[in-house]
């Protein structure tokens, strides 16, 4: 009997934008948003907390592919703005640090699953700072009325960032004071107090990819549901790039 090797999955092909940078601002002390243009960005189509795949040039003057979430999109200007977290000498920081306008980047995209479901009664949305620009701009985008719940961890009360929307959205920013970022229960310890809302909810879980994987084993064990779930890992620490679709 003749048997063959079961072929990889290949990646989408995604559209590739030439994109200029507009401008770069300090959004908070560890944010930096970068504008970026094209000159047919004006037929780009996604949805609120997809991500570009982004060519970040190296110190070695290669790129790198690096995935960001888009924070907004204007698509009568033109114009896309991506936020960077701050977080030492790494080649995606160090770019949007330095990145003025008229320098060019190319990134593919849009590409990412942890959208809004509008089938759900409510929903809950779980990330660090790294997915402040995710979670603020699908609650942003939800219809008015929206019940939502969003627990973002951070440093301190300097990464908060204000938004507006027309959901009926929480927002409950935890402090990690001094502790620093990666694996820990400080996420999971808040939701296990969450009394969940009437209805069917929706979980949006993203950030370390350890502790999504926990936040998802224990809304499972509460009986959520793994179609009533997005998680994707956004980050390890030692890992410089790539991400996890956590289904386990």
């Amino acid at each position: 009997m003749t048997t063959f090797a079961s072929t990889p999955p290949r990646r989408p092909n995604l559209p590739e934008w030439k994109f200029t940078v507009v401008e770069s601002l300090d959004v908070a002390p560890r944010m930096r948003r970068v504008v970026l243009t094209a000159d047919n960005l004006d037929t780009f189509d996604y949805k609120p907390g997809q991500a570009l795949v982004m060519q970040v040039p190296l110190a070695d003057g290669e790129t790198g592919r690096r995935d960001y979430t888009i924070r907004s999109f204007d698509k009568a200007a033109k114009r896309l703005a991506v936020d960077f977290v701050l977080h030492g000498t790494t080649p995606a920081p160090t770019w949007a640090c330095n990145a003025k306008a008229g320098d060019e980047i190319v990134a593919r995209g849009p590409r990412g699953r942890t959208v809004f479901n509008p089938s759900a009664d409510w929903h809950v949305l779980c990330g660090d700072e790294t997915c402040i620009p995710a979670i603020l701009h699908i609650i942003e985008d939800m219809p008015a009325g929206t019940r939502a719940f969003a627990f973002i961890e951070v440093s301190g009360a300097e990464d908060e960032q204000e938004l507006t929307t027309q959901a009926d959205a929480k927002i409950e920013w935890i402090h990690r004071n001094g502790v620093h970022a990666g694996p820990s229960s400080i996420m999971l310890d808040r939701i296990a107090g969450f009394e969940f809302p009437e209805g069917d909810g929706y979980a949006y879980l993203i950030g370390e990819t350890s502790n999504v994987r926990a936040q998802r084993h224990h809304l499972i064990g509460r009986g959520f549901t793994r179609d009533r779930i997005s998680s994707e890992g956004y980050w390890r620490p030692g890992r410089i790039g790539g991400h996890d679709h956590v289904e386990d």
